[in-house]
């Protein structure tokens, strides 16, 4: 039986006010209509099972009693298919009765309900209904709905799902909502709006202005120093006077003076470090039977000469390494002769410390690609080489 992966996310992103939410909700009934994709269990109907997805339609009346809570009734009609692949099996349609209660998320950002549904087929089934939904506001009187859900079946104990999309009119909406507007969207109504414009997303107070953490005068938004001392001047970006570096910390615990404006600094004004580990790789091939290095002045292997040079603790061990053609003990001496060639273009060409490099050959022993085809065994006659430094690196704000 084919199975469609389901696949559904409904988005619950709305601003968080510091506000305390209406003491009414925005609107108290609502009715709908709806598309609904469903998907049947396969062992449904018993006893030969093969129903598959389908799709249905209906309606839906709604009545919201509190600002978190509501009550829905719902009437659908279903069709759904037989899985073509059981002979024995036949499509089936009809009614889905069903009641849900329904929990509304702070500021409408989604809602989770359950309830029961009737369902009457060629056989009659009660099934509990859990799920996600979310009122989408394209109108003052509109929403999109849509919802995910899941259904179990309290007879047979099929499980089975399905998608919604609809369209809802809501009605009853509250009087004191639509008397006191909120220009802003901030969640304080105009009346009491000290600060009208406030962009979309900031927390503000009681009054609808941003919060100012530290009381310093400085609107979160724009403030550096988020944790000035109380009674200390601040400028406009909400650090205090006498910082001459700019770095956030005041000159009389900056131990670090002059500090570039791009580090991150701790405590005490001084740039703060990170170990990071950096590495770089060698990885030449060769010929058919040859040790001779093609092209000794590559990119790869002039970033590898660079990277030695710039870190001049670092060693590396040159590994050759062949094919599988051959025998045991020539393709071991020839991984040698191809190591051994490596390091002494590195030593004689670019001028690295002998005492920095080694070489060693593998021969067939660590083969990269088993396969016995003519590009396997290419890739497989190399050089290997890499090269790990530890560095410190500032970290920049």
């Amino acid at each position: 039986m084919k199975k469609l992966a389901l696949a559904t996310a409904i988005l619950a992103a709305c601003t968080t006010h510091a506000v305390t939410a209406q003491e009414a909700p925005p609107y108290e009934n609502w009715v709908g209509g709806f598309a609904q994709y469903y998907n049947a269990d396969a062992d449904k109907p018993e006893p030969v099972g093969g129903l598959d997805e389908g799709k249905g339609f209906g309606a839906e009346m709604g009545f919201r009693f509190d600002p978190s809570w509501a009550i829905r009734f719902e009437l659908g009609r279903v069709l759904i298919d037989n899985d073509d692949n059981n002979r024995s099996s036949l499509a089936d349609d009809g009614t889905q009765l069903g009641a849900d209660l329904m929990y509304f998320l702070e500021d409408d950002a989604a809602y989770l309900f359950g309830g029961i549904r009737e369902q009457s087929l060629t056989d009659s089934y009660r099934m509990a209904s859990l799920g996600l939904g979310k009122h989408w506001v394209t109108g003052e009187n509109w929403r999109v709905i849509t919802e995910a859900a899941t259904y179990y079946d309290f007879g047979q104990g099929y499980n089975e799902f399905s998608l919604k999309l609809g369209l809802a009119y809501v009605f009853g909406l509250n009087n004191a909502a639509k008397s006191q507007p909120d220009t802003d969207g901030d969640g304080v109504y105009d009346a009491v709006d000290r600060c009208p414009n406030t962009p979309a997303g900031v927390r503000v107070d009681a009054t609808g202005c941003n919060i100012d953490l530290d009381g310093d005068g400085v609107i979160n938004s724009v403030d550096q120093c988020p944790r000035t001392p109380a009674g200390v001047a601040v400028d406009a970006r909400g650090c205090a006077f006498k910082d001459s570096d700019g770095d956030g910390v005041l000159d009389n615990v900056d131990q670090c003076a002059d500090t570039p404006s791009t580090d991150r600094v701790d405590e005490v004004g001084c740039s703060i470090f990170e170990e990071t580990e950096i590495f770089v790789e060698l990885d030449l091939l060769f010929a058919n039977n040859s040790a001779v290095i093609d092209n000794p002045e590559s990119e790869m292997i002039t970033d590898f000469v660079d990277f030695m040079k710039r870190y001049p603790n670092t060693n590396a061990s040159i590994e050759g390494h062949t094919s599988a053609v051959g025998t045991e003990a020539y393709n071991q001496a020839l991984s040698q002769r191809r190591a051994e060639a490596t390091r002494d273009m590195l030593i004689n060409r670019y001028g690295i410390d002998a005492s920095r490099l080694s070489a060693i050959g593998y021969g067939e022993t660590r083969l990269k690609f088993t396969e016995n085809t003519a590009e396997a065994h290419r890739l497989n006659r190399r050089i290997e080489a890499k090269i790990t430094a530890t560095v410190e690196e500032k970290l920049t704000r």
